[in-house]
């Protein structure tokens, strides 16, 4: 039997919107909605914003997890979304979630890699 774990997108990018790379509360509205549209089960989550500015988020999935760091001083962002393929092909809803994010924060692709596990 053959197993394919899934796709793993790791990106940086960078954004003009410094407002909303200066604060998790906008992205963690966005996370939630992604999370619940394509149906992910969240099973532990970590927010923190720095005191200068930029924040870090970690959410833990069922089926892996997404994270992100950003340096508003930079206008700088990373992103990494993984999604088992345990129970189905999560391959789409990966790219999909990929791109709602570099739309939010409306991201210019520094780098992208793709990682098919």
């Amino acid at each position: 039997m053959n197993y394919n774990p899934g796709l793993h997108i790791l990106s940086e990018f960078s954004s003009e919107k410094t407002e909303q790379l200066s604060s998790f509360h906008d992205c963690k509205a966005l996370f939630n909605c992604l999370i619940e549209t394509n149906g992910l089960e969240k099973v532990g989550e970590v927010y923190h914003d720095f005191p200068n500015g930029g924040f870090t988020a970690i959410i833990c999935l069922t089926e892996s997890h997404l994270s992100i760091h950003t340096w508003p001083e930079f206008k700088l962002a990373t992103f990494d979304i993984f999604l088992s393929n345990y129970q189905k092909d999560n391959t789409q809803k990966v790219k999909d979630i990929y791109e709602a994010v570099l739309h939010f924060f409306e991201g210019i692709e520094i780098q992208k890699t793709e990682v098919v596990r």
